[in-house]
């Protein structure tokens, strides 16, 4: 049960707003005016009702139904995203090894479409927001470009600095963003009142009936206003369910529903209106501070995106499914705050590739939602197993509570496929390649570890004939890391076989991620004396992390009595270089794309944070 004071509450709800409903709070830039441009919709009375009426139900069941009412409850020990739900749902049905091996294929890529929104997001939004400037003057027009180009390309290089200070305005800027938003929908609904009559489902499903074509084509247009609400799980962990749930029902929603109706209805009373209807509803003296507020707020909803792929990144390593890679931490106070050099500047390239190949929102648009619409169908799915094989619901109830969704998703997604001639290709291409990486490198290292453990020998049973003639022994502690707990570490034979000395004390340390967000301090050591003062040590720690090894290794003393003093540690690594081989586990090509990968990842001694100075790598080549 959360527990949270006043103001902490208040805190939270603010920090919540600032990053959780960045993406979804920036969707009326351009998710309206994408139904009578994209989609084609006839500018009449009766459509423009059934197209609010179809948003309004969209953002209630989809968001406040779906999201809040059920996928929040499913929370990892608190943690929510689909990396955390991933791990719930395999756990569940891990006495099942045919839904197992589905669900994680499945997870696996949905990982990857989310990494191909993370494009799309940061594109769209600063492009949308800077075309403001066209209704300024359509002089502007030729400087939208460059400009949404110079913005994106700042928010990237500035990733280094983190945003542990400016992060602090985020929650503040947003609340302005949504109270204009309010106010201005608000103006042109008291203008034009009659709007209010969408909010009955009445005329979404007239408009469905009367326009069954067009209406299934407007789908993919109206599920615009939902992209983002997936962060409200991802983003759980980092401000709890009720601060998220507060801010969505007391302004997030109500602001975006004032201005989706604004809009609305100012279609209503000039339709030429409906080519921009977010700026054109604007007075002449906010048009300017309007734009420089969007830009800002789809910025910042830029930034919350590229924060949760730095995390998300990190959980995907934790969990095996990428290689490892440099993390940088932006901030001494907050553990939280990292950056991923190779994300951020990955990440980039394909912002400014979209940017450059669709050059407009509108363009984007027909990009925009395949991949998110597919996350909510995986994301429905994951939530039965949990609901069903881990809570044990009955079917019946299980079916009911996400069958309907299930519907919906399958529903949005099938409509966004149409869009796939159009540019759906593009994130759908992006998420095809990472998932290839992923499953590659969780392939490989499998092939990896029964390579290694083919070659291994037992390492009690070794120790044993060792201490019959035992080496020179010299003074300090050698920590030896294995990935096979129980084997004896290459790195251990090659020291034995150059330097044909042994330490005064030897620990056999392994490292396991687990599929759980966070491991008590009170189970993250194992250690199993086997005597000749030797100990074979296992460390747990889960996605969420950061694993410290000696940090770890501190615990050591309170188990077996034995002080690690830094000055005289040793680390010892092995560096396995990949050989791909013919007619091994993997073809060709994906075998040589692992070799490289693992070639590639960063040092096991940067991500562990071993002491540089008290490192010793010992190379040798593994054939899979």
């Amino acid at each position: 049960m959360e527990k949270h004071g006043k103001s902490s509450l208040a805190a939270l709800a603010l920090g919540a707003i600032g990053v959780v409903y960045g993406d979804i709070g920036t969707s009326p830039l351009y998710a309206f005016q994408q139904v009578f441009v994209s989609a084609q919709v006839p500018v009449t009375t009766e459509n423009i009702l059934g197209v609010l009426s179809l948003f309004f139900w969209t953002l209630t069941i989809i968001v406040s139904i779906k999201y809040v009412a059920l996928i929040m409850r499913a929370d990892n020990l608190g943690e929510g995203g689909l990396m955390s739900l991933l791990a719930l749902a395999s756990q569940s049905v891990k006495s099942k090894p045919r839904a197992h091996a589905v669900l994680l294929v499945a997870g696996v890529f949905g990982v990857a479409l989310f990494f191909g929104d993370g494009v799309i997001t940061p594109a769209i939004s600063v492009l949308s927001a800077v075309e403001g400037l066209e209704i300024v003057t359509p002089a502007a027009k030729p400087y939208v470009l460059p400009i949404s180009l110079a913005v994106l390309t700042l928010l990237f290089v500035f990733q280094r600095r983190g945003t542990a200070d400016i992060g602090k305005l985020f929650g503040p800027i947003m609340v302005v963003w949504f109270f204009a938003i309010a106010y201005f929908g608000f103006m042109e609904i008291v203008k034009n009142p009659s709007v209010i009559a969408a909010v009955s489902p009445i005329h979404a499903v007239r408009f469905a009936i009367d326009n069954y074509g067009l209406a299934f084509v407007t789908l993919g247009a109206v599920f615009l206003c939902v992209t983002g609400a997936e962060a409200l799980y991802a983003d759980m962990g980092h401000f709890g369910k009720r601060p998220i749930q507060l801010a969505w029902f007391w302004l997030v929603m109500p602001a975006l529903m004032l201005n989706y109706f604004g809009q609305g209805a100012l279609v209503l009373a000039d339709p030429k209106k409906a080519e921009n209807p977010f700026f054109l509803m604007m007075p002449d003296w906010a048009l300017l501070p309007m734009v420089a507020l969007a830009t800002v707020a789809t910025v910042i909803a830029s930034q919350a995106l590229i924060s949760g792929a730095f995390s998300a990144t990190k959980q995907t390593i934790q969990l095996g499914y990428l290689p490892r890679m440099r993390i940088l931490h932006t901030s001494i106070k907050e553990s939280g705050q990292i950056y991923l050099p190779a994300v951020n500047w990955a990440l980039y390239v394909g912002v400014i590739l979209a940017v450059a190949t669709f050059g407009s929102s509108s363009a984007l648009a027909a990009a925009y939602g395949i991949s998110v619409s597919l996350v909510m169908v995986i994301t429905t799915v994951m939530t039965y197993f949990v609901i069903r094989h881990r809570w044990h619901y009955p079917l019946w109830l299980c079916l009911l509570a996400t069958s309907g969704f299930f519907v919906v998703d399958v529903g949005f997604f099938i409509s966004n496929s149409l869009k796939i001639m159009q540019g759906g290709w593009f994130p759908i291409a992006l998420a095809l390649g990472l998932f290839t990486l992923l499953a590659t490198w969780k392939e490989g290292r499998r092939l990896l570890k029964e390579a290694l453990r083919s070659s291994s020998m037992e390492l009690e049973s070794f120790l044993d004939s060792v201490f019959t003639h035992p080496p020179v022994r010299v003074e300090g502690t050698a920590v030896f890391l294995t990935a096979e707990s129980g084997m004896v570490p290459n790195a251990f034979l090659h020291n034995l076989k150059h330097n044909k000395v042994l330490h005064k004390q030897n620990l056999f340390v392994t490292v396991r991620n687990h599929e759980v967000p966070w491991i008590d301090r009170e189970v993250r050591l194992e250690v199993k004396d086997l005597g000749h003062d030797c100990w074979k040590v296992v460390i747990n720690f889960g996605f969420m992390d950061f694993p410290d090894v000696p940090e770890a290794m501190e615990m050591v003393k309170d188990q077996v009595g034995l002080a690690m003093d830094p000055m005289t540690t040793s680390y010892f690594l092995s560096r396995d270089i990949v050989v791909p081989t013919v007619g091994g586990g993997m073809s060709g090509w994906r075998e040589k794309l692992f070799a490289q990968m693992h070639l590639n990842a960063s040092s096991a001694a940067d991500f562990l944070r071993l002491p540089n100075n008290s490192v010793v790598e010992l190379g040798s080549k593994i054939e899979i």
